[in-house]
């Protein structure tokens, strides 16, 4: 999911949206004809001219609010961010409502316009009073939340839709504020270019978010290893284990031992299968009976045993 570069188009709709930003800031404070139409409209008051409209659009505007829209927004974009394994899209979601509210914020209040229901003089500007309604957080906050679901598509068609989408959802906010009497028409435009500039200048703090991101999970890392439960596999100790001693031809003594317990109780026998074990039944009284009843010598006497050379003779 690469993030949109700054290109030339975008440069240019980025300029010429801040000119129509400054351009309505000024219509205003000079009040032009555009603060004449603004009480126009007003005194028109559309919501008595299509009563059946404003049962609907009271619950229309939600979507301009921050809190509900945000939330809305921030439940998919989390959802995209554990699918793709990215925080990029919680991350640009969350400078754009940074960048929205200080933006908006330090306008409306620098401003200080009075609403329509609190206007003083009929054909004033009503600007640097107690208000704080120009531009239209409502249209402002449309344009972002819906125009970051355009922003962070991962394919042309989808910008496509979403765009139209983001757009008309925007447009709809707008016109509904002015419908309901709570915005003038003037604050609906600057409300459109302000959320528009900070789609547009996103590009330009991508490459902080990646750092920020890179961080993040950096530290992510480190506490999962930290504080992590799991407890490595302990080996247990294994004694060596006599098992005999065998007196060598030699005369030395080689002592057999197994690092490992015997099976079923018995040690391997490495020195032959089966050890000689002696007769446990009782003996035979007497002599052996033969056939024959003879009774040969088991072994030769000691006059029938042949010399015995010494040693070293041949």
């Amino acid at each position: 999911m690469a993030a949109p570069d700054m290109s030339r188009v975008r440069m240019s709709l980025l300029g010429t949206t801040a000119v129509f930003y400054a351009a309505i800031v000024g219509l205003v404070l000079t009040t032009s004809w555009l603060v004449h139409l603004d009480w126009q409209v007003m005194l028109f008051r559309p919501y008595k001219q299509w009563p059946e409209l404003h049962a609907f659009l009271d619950y229309f505007v939600v979507l301009g609010q921050r809190g509900p829209t945000a939330a809305l927004i921030a439940a998919w974009l989390g959802w995209r961010s554990w699918r793709q394994r990215t925080l990029r899209p919680l991350l640009v979601m969350g400078c754009a409502l940074l960048l929205l509210n200080l933006s908006v914020g330090a306008a409306k209040l620098g401003m200080g316009r009075e609403g329509p229901h609190y206007a003083n003089i009929i054909g004033s500007n009503e600007m640097f009073l107690t208000g704080d309604i120009f531009p239209s957080g409502h249209t402002a906050n449309a344009v972002v939340t819906w125009g970051i679901l355009a922003y962070l598509a991962t394919t042309p068609q989808a910008r496509r839709i979403l765009s139209v989408i983001a757009a008309v959802f925007a447009l709809g906010v707008g016109t509904t504020t002015v419908y309901l009497g709570t915005h003038w028409v003037s604050d609906v435009l600057l409300g459109w270019a302000a959320g528009l500039l900070i789609l547009l200048a996103l590009p330009w703090f991508e490459p902080l978010l990646a750092r920020v991101e890179m961080r993040l999970l950096t530290d992510r890392d480190r506490l999962w290893e930290r504080f992590s439960l799991r407890e490595p596999k302990r080996v247990p100790a294994v004694r060596p284990v006599t098992v005999g001693v065998r007196t060598g031809r030699d005369g030395d003594d080689a002592r057999e031992t197994e690092a490992a317990p015997a099976l079923n109780g018995l040690r391997p026998a490495r020195y032959g299968a089966h050890p000689y074990r002696a007769p446990t039944g009782p003996r035979p009284s007497g002599p052996p009976s033969h056939p024959g009843g003879a009774h040969p010598t088991a072994h030769p006497g000691a006059g029938d045993r042949p010399p015995v050379s010494p040693a070293g003779s041949h």
